[in-house]
């Protein structure tokens, strides 16, 4: 029998760690006491619904990738959040964008039937590698020299037509955007048969997607999340008496100074950027978050080795005119000069959010994503300009709203990947609980996206990894079966 409530400290307030407090909550009530420490001003992480020249928008996540068995779609439908509790029309309400119209630089249309056999060639090479039919040797490890073997086949005819390698270009930048790698060359080809996609209809959320993570907070109780609280230090494997084996260090939080928060338990879900940052030497002491003792060693070289890459969206709003096509941007071959940004180079479409609206949207990952970060909005704004005058589109952008994960220093990108050199062994030992073994195991625990070895860079990836570590503390105080159902065995 318990004779005093655990504390448990979950430092994030995005989907994993809502995530994790709601199931702590729902089974175990009073019986634990819980704090939810974020570090921002606001719920959600990298979950960020907003509007923009009418329409609703996500800055962060978008899409219910699948609809069949995701814990999002789930919960979206049964809070009726995937109608709009009003009449802003909001980002892809009428799904993906269909009959591109694919323009090479210089303005000239592509053959549909030229796009589609490429496109089609594409895929068939990527299905090939997620379903592990592709060999795994020293020179064809990565997924972008997997596709560069591949490609020769397009060139088979002799022809040599740029346009070709152009198209074939804006599937690889698509891939960058799903991916948020910079170089397919830093992208492990053995890990995409692990990665896992739910079957049925990709959609968005009528309602926004905040409205899931609103949802998960409703469950806490008043107080137990405390906004503006950054985490400076968890003090870990603490010997030193009754206070708990855990001291968080809290800056901020509404109180002067530094406050320390005594813990039995930590879960954290900061993002696998800002854990990459904790382990740089050279890194300003009061900007990162830091572990003491340090994280042991294979715990650290997990986190390095993985990937972390920035993906932003782009939202202009254009003049009047003509509805805006769905448009594919092939780009002549790098070294080509003309006025295109070179943040620009590698954007595979632009496009309205919808049929019919007057807001269009540019995807960017990597290096070009944090070029553009950094530059003023009518730089961008000219950067744009240069781009569609290079492919005839007389349109003209009236004013931006951009993400910027990668300079946001709770985030320091977008989502994780399996990159050269990783495996998804190095999930599974970001999920391991320390210290290992032993009767004062589980004092950290680990969730979030780069947790979760079959759907990392996901919301749903985020949400199964809260339940699992929520689930992994109620079976350590008997409070529930332990597996990642709903079923509870009644608690303590």
């Amino acid at each position: 029998m318990v004779t005093k409530r655990p504390r448990i400290v979950i430092v994030g307030a995005g989907m994993a760690g809502l995530t994790a407090a709601h199931r702590l909550r729902t089974v175990a009530g009073d019986l634990i006491d819980l704090t939810v420490l974020e570090a921002g001003d606001r719920l959600g992480g990298r979950i960020l619904s907003s509007c923009f020249a009418g329409d609703r928008i996500e800055m962060g996540a978008t899409w219910i990738h699948g609809i069949d068995g995701s814990p999002v779609h789930a919960i979206a439908a049964d809070i009726g959040a995937l109608s709009a509790a009003d009449s802003v029309p909001y980002e892809r309400m009428d799904g993906f964008p269909v009959d591109p119209v694919t323009v090479a630089e210089g303005g000239g249309v592509v053959e549909p039937s030229v796009v589609d056999s490429v496109s089609l060639f594409y895929k068939s090479l990527m299905d090939s590698a997620r379903e592990g039919k592709v060999p795994v040797t020293a020179d064809n490890n990565s997924v972008g020299s997997f596709l560069r073997s591949g490609k020769g086949a397009l060139a088979a005819d002799g022809s040599g037509d740029w346009t070709l390698d152009a198209v074939f270009a804006v599937s690889e930048n698509t891939e960058r955007t799903y991916t948020s790698a910079d170089d397919l060359d830093d992208l492990d080809l053995a890990a995409e048969s692990e990665y896992k996609e739910f079957g049925g209809d990709q959609i968005t959320i009528a309602d926004g997607y905040s409205r899931v993570i609103e949802h998960l907070a409703s469950a806490l109780p008043e107080g137990s999340i405390r906004m503006n609280a950054k985490v400076r230090e968890i003090e870990w494997c603490r010997v030193d008496g009754g206070e708990g084996p855990v001291r968080v260090h809290v800056d901020g939080g509404g109180r002067e100074g530094e406050e320390v928060v005594v813990a039995d338990h930590v879960i954290v879900t900061v993002s696998l950027g800002v854990l990459k940052a904790g382990l740089r030497k050279d890194a300003d002491a009061g900007s990162v978050m830091r572990f003491s003792p340090g994280l042991p060693g294979f715990k650290r070289e997990a986190i390095g080795r993985l990937g972390f890459g920035v993906v932003d969206k782009l939202f202009m709003e254009t003049d009047g005119g003509e509805e805006f096509p769905h448009l594919q941007l092939a780009f002549r071959p790098e070294g080509h000069v003309g006025k295109i940004p070179r943040w620009m180079r590698r954007t595979a479409s632009i496009c309205p959010i919808y049929g019919g609206s007057r807001v269009v949207l540019a995807w960017l990952a990597g290096e070009e994503a944090a070029e553009m970060e950094e530059l003023e909005d009518g730089d961008v704004i000219g950067g744009v300009h240069a781009t569609l005058e290079a492919f005839r589109v007389g349109r003209r952008v009236l004013r931006v709203r951009r993400s910027g994960w990668r300079r946001n220093p709770l985030f320091l990108g977008s989502y994780s990947y399996v990159a050269l050199g990783s495996s998804g062994e190095d999930l599974d030992l970001m999920a391991e609980p320390l210290p290992r073994g032993g009767e004062t195991t589980m004092q950290l625990l680990f969730a979030g996206e780069a947790t979760h070895r079959t759907h990392y860079s996901t919301t749903h990836g985020a949400y199964f990894s809260g339940k699992r570590e929520a689930n992994r503390l109620l079976q350590y105080y008997r409070c529930c079966s332990g597996n990642n159902n709903n079923t509870s065995n009644g608690c303590c």
